[in-house]
């Protein structure tokens, strides 16, 4: 079975087990995550390799991490993640991209993410739920964090967090590569 596939099985059965545990119907999760109860379907079957926005709002709806949602197995109390089954969930062919490094549920999902922004990309994000705070610290370049129209220039070396229920874009307007480390923190669904 190959890597795509293997997710793609992973995110059917975990939307079904996690929908479940959370006692939703089709209609009301996809009313909560915004997407159509067809796609919600053709997720729960395998029959579709959504986006990543697509994924992140079945989350956020269901209050898991995306780390949850494509979780291949149940691990022990400590989980290791190789660099190989880092997920690449997002690239450009000018060579910016993201992974998902590893996440966990404390109590709400907790991810930690590694980006490259080649210059002149950007990657925009919608709203997440309300109390979302995400860290990043930039290792390389410079950051232009966007959040609700207004620009943060955040230099190599520094540090910042934010409240990610607004709209928000990262960006790259310098002449080299950004890289940078991020964590995100999703209150748990109520």
């Amino acid at each position: 079975m190959s890597d795509l596939e293997l997710l793609t099985q992973s995110l059917a059965r975990n939307v079904r087990h996690w929908r479940s545990v959370r006692g939703f119907t089709l209609d009301v999760l996809a009313a909560r995550a915004g997407v159509s109860r067809g796609m919600l379907i053709q997720i729960e079957q395998a029959r579709t390799n959504p986006s990543i926005g697509t994924v992140v709002k079945i989350g956020d709806a269901l209050g898991v991490s995306i780390t949850t949602l494509l979780d291949y197995e149940q691990g022990p109390k400590v989980r290791i993640v190789p660099a190989e089954r880092a997920v690449r969930l997002w690239s450009t062919e000018a060579g910016s991209y993201n992974r998902l490094l590893a996440g966990t549920e404390a109590p709400g999902p907790l991810e930690m993410w590694d980006w490259r922004l080649m210059p002149g990309e950007q990657s925009p994000s919608e709203p997440h739920p309300a109390g979302t705070v995400e860290l990043v610290h930039v290792t390389a370049g410079e950051l232009t964090l966007t959040v609700d129209g207004e620009d943060h220039m955040i230099p190599v070396g520094a540090s910042a967090s934010f409240e990610a229920n607004l709209p928000h874009v990262y960006g790259n307007r310098g002449d080299v590569p950004m890289e940078m480390t991020m964590a995100v923190s999703v209150p748990p669904v109520q």
